[in-house]
Formats: C-alpha cells, sequence, structure tokens
C-alpha cells in the first residue's frame, strides 16, 4: 500500500511537471509571434526562423552539457560547478521509498522543464537585437549562453551554489531567468548598436512602426498563458493538499500581477503621451508577470496586485529612458525583464521573511555582472570574428531576403511596390506597412 501511495504521487507530481513544461514550450509560440508582430515586415521571417532554431539549439546544447553544469552530481565548489555530458538514469521505487529526501518526481521531467527555462532565457536576447544582427552569429552565440553562460549563474541559485547558501531567494526567476537574459540583452544590444534610422542627429526618437500589432497582442497572451507552467511549475509539486492549495495560489498571484501590470501600464502611457499605447499595455501585463515571478507563492492577491501594478508603471519609464540613451530594443525586452526583474527580487521583502535586502541585491548584482561580463565577451570576440550586424544594405532590404531568401508577405510587398513604383521589395513605404503611426514602445 506504501509502494502504490509512492507510485501514485510520484506520477502525480511528474504529470503536472510535464504539463507545466508544456505550457512553458508553449512560451517559445509567444515569444515569435510577439516579436514577429513588432518588427517591419521584411524582417519577418528571420525573426520566425531565429525563435524555431534558437529552441532547438537549446534544447539539445541543454541536453548535452547545460543541464549537467547546472544541477552538477559533483560540483568543484560553490562557485565553480563541476562538469558533466548528457543525462544520468531516471529514479526507480527503490530511490522514491528511500525515505527522507528521496526524489517526488521524474529526473526526465525535471530536465525537460529546465531545458525550456533555458530556451527562455535565450528567447530575451533575441527581441531585443531583432532587425539587425546576423542570423548565425546570434545561433553561435546561443550555444555558449545556453551550455555555460545561464547555467552557470543557474547552478549559483538553483544548483545548490553559494548564492542558494547565502539565502537569496528566487521561486521561480525573476533574476535568475529574466533580469539574467536582460543582461546578455544589453551586452549584445551595445556591441550591435541601434537600427538605421531610430535615432536622429540631435537625439530625437524616431517610430519604427511592427508590421503586425495583432500577431504582438496574441504573442503577448500566449506568453501570459504560458507563465501559469513558469510559476506554477517551479513548485514542483501538487500531489498533496498543501501543494495543490500553493499552486492554485501561484496561478491566481500570477494572474493578478499580469492584469495589474496591464492596466497601471495603459494608465502611465495615457498619462505621459496622451494615447493609450497598446504596445506599452503589452510590456505592462510581462512586466507584471516577470515582477511576481521571484515570489508568486507567498503574496495576498493583494499584494500580488501592487507588485505586478509597480512593475507595469515602471516599464513604461524603463522604455522611454533606454530610449533616450540610444539603446535600441524593439520588443522592451529589457525593460520588461530586466528592470520589471530587479523590482521583482526586491519585492520578495514583502512577503517571503527568510529574504533580506542585502542578499537579495548582492545575488542581484552579482548575476548581472556575470550575465552581462561573460556575454559581452563572448560577443566581443564572435564580433571580431564574423561580424555581429548586416551591412547597412542589408538592414535596409530586410533580413529575410538575405538571411533565409524569402518573404514573409511577398504578395503584400509586390503590390506595394506596383503602387508606389519602387523596383523591388525591402523599400521602406513596403515593409513599413506605410502611413504615419504613433511610436511604439515594444513589448
Amino acid at each position: 500500500m506504501i509502494d502504490a501511495t509512492l507510485e501514485l504521487g510520484y506520477a502525480l507530481d511528474t504529470f503536472y511537471f510535464l504539463m507545466c513544461t508544456a505550457l512553458v514550450m508553449f512560451m517559445a509560440c509567444g515569444f515569435a509571434m510577439l516579436e514577429s508582430g513588432l518588427v517591419r515586415s521584411r524582417n519577418t521571417v528571420e525573426i520566425l526562423t531565429k525563435n524555431a532554431l534558437l529552441y532547438a539549439i537549446a534544447c539539445l546544447v541543454f541536453l548535452v552539457v547545460g543541464y549537467n553544469v547546472m544541477y552538477p552530481s559533483e560540483a568543484i565548489s560553490s562557485v565553480i560547478p563541476g562538469l558533466q555530458f548528457m543525462l544520468g538514469e531516471d529514479h526507480t521505487l527503490a530511490d522514491i521509498s528511500a525515505g527522507e529526501g528521496a526524489p517526488y518526481y521524474s529526473g526526465m521531467a525535471d530536465f525537460i522543464f529546465q531545458a525550456v527555462f533555458a530556451a527562455a532565457t535565450m528567447s530575451i536576447v533575441s527581441g531585443a537585437i531583432a532587425e539587425r544582427m546576423k542570423l548565425w552569429p546570434f545561433l553561435v552565440f546561443a550555444v555558449v549562453m545556453v551550455a555555460v553562460i545561464y547555467p552557470v549563474e543557474g547552478y549559483w541559485k538553483w544548483g545548490g551554489g553559494f548564492l542558494d547558501g547565502m539565502g537569496f531567494q528566487d521561486f521561480a526567476g525573476s533574476v535568475v531567468v529574466h533580469m539574467a537574459g536582460a543582461a546578455a540583452a544589453l551586452a549584445a544590444v551595445i556591441l550591435v548598436g541601434p537600427r538605421k534610422g531610430r535615432y536622429g542627429a540631435k537625439g530625437e526618437v524616431r517610430a519604427i512602426p511592427g508590421a503586425n500589432l495583432p500577431i504582438a497582442m496574441l504573442g503577448m497572451f500566449i506568453l501570459w498563458m504560458g507563465w501559469f507552467g513558469f510559476n506554477g511549475g517551479s513548485m514542483l509539486k501538487v500531489a498533496s493538499l498543501d501543494d495543490a492549495n500553493a499552486v492554485a495560489r501561484i496561478f491566481v498571484n500570477t494572474n493578478s500581477a499580469a492584469a495589474a501590470g496591464m492596466v497601471v501600464a495603459a494608465l502611465v502611457s495615457r498619462a505621459m503621451f496622451g494615447k493609450t499605447d497598446m504596445t506599452m499595455i503589452i510590456n505592462g501585463a510581462l512586466a507584471g508577470l516577470v515582477s511576481i515571478t521571484a515570489e508568486p507563492l507567498l503574496p495576498s492577491a493583494g499584494l500580488a496586485v501592487l507588485i505586478g501594478a509597480v512593475g507595469g508603471a515602471l516599464v513604461v519609464m524603463s522604455v522611454v529612458g533606454l530610449d533616450r540613451l540610444k539603446l535600441d530594443d524593439p520588443v522592451g525586452a529589457i525593460s520588461v525583464h530586466g528592470t520589471a526583474g530587479i523590482w521583482g527580487i526586491l519585492a520578495v521583502l514583502f512577503s517571503n521573511p527568510e529574504a533580506t535586502l542585502s542578499v537579495q541585491l548582492i545575488g542581484t548584482v552579482v548575476i548581472f555582472a556575470w550575465m552581462f561580463g561573460a556575454s559581452f565577451a563572448v560577443l566581443w570576440v564572435i564580433r571580431a570574428v564574423v561580424g555581429l550586424r548586416v551591412s547597412e544594405q542589408e538592414e535596409l532590404e530586410g533580413m529575410d531576403l538575405h538571411e533565409c531568401g524569402m518573404l514573409a508577405y511577398p504578395e503584400f510587398v509586390a503590390a506595394s511596390a506596383q503602387e508606389t513604383g519602387t523596383s523591388g521589395p525591402g523599400r521602406r513605404s513596403a515593409a513599413a506597412g506605410g502611413g504615419v503611426m504613433a511610436e511604439q514602445k515594444g513589448a
């Protein structure tokens, strides 16, 4: 009877873990749709190709090396993880019957859950350098990022490293995943530079409207849905009364923070720009989600609303601030995942009595410094060897033709070229969709 009970709990926890994994995997679709909707039509195919390939590469690299760097069977120290290759054996009934500390879900379920987290971290970088970074240098960076850079800092917190020993609190990854990805994205944005025409000689910010805002909005809702797996799955189990109640609380808090972030971002954008900027409400929802990710279990629903609301306000100001610094981030990834991630890790102090301000700040600074520094170094080497940025002519004509040899909307481009008298695809009037649109701040 005891073995049967253990097996049932093990099976239920494993099944729950796998279903949450499927939700997080579906976030890859959300990232692809969000990014492709917020770039010009002449870069759509490249964005979609990049998102698909980075997911596949991340899963393979994490399988071969990344997972075992992040969760080594034998670590060198609390700072330097061990290095093993490929996955070990899965658990048996003898393992789960061993008593205290025994695993309560499949080790393979844990791997695939962590693999989709690694892919999500890399997706944050993708949108920030959209429309001007070469495809294959980006994918080379993805290999190093998922093999070493991300797993090392993941080990420091989730693999039993020194940040975990210090008491750094980050339930599902406001800093370990989101701010980490934003730090890498910031390094890439600095090295690649802004898109042509984004900033004027006198510092003015010029609008570069996205080509498909309905797809961007749909991508946001897919990410919102996937976040239930992101935060809920980080509970790791569901097969007891307390665990089931905890998962339900996580879902409510995750949803509440996102809703509050969206509403507040709408109000702030209305106050700042005189218009309700749709891309800002997308930003606000995602910022609310990032903000609650560090601690989605312990806050009350009311506190979750407050945390998400502050995230929604901060992200609007962050996007505007980065533009003033001429840091061109077409989808607002650095603001959504970085600024809101830092706020989220500090907001843990409101509900988690084990968190301290000093340790939360130390963990944040250490992870930012590692992710930014290591990413900058790797990207600098790639730039020196093969280059990071497409040529000015390739950027003008669009990355779809030059990187992928096809267009997402060939009939639309051909028709626009005929109407305007231009001679081929990639002209600004066709690729930008024509017309004068309000400034879109990214998402």
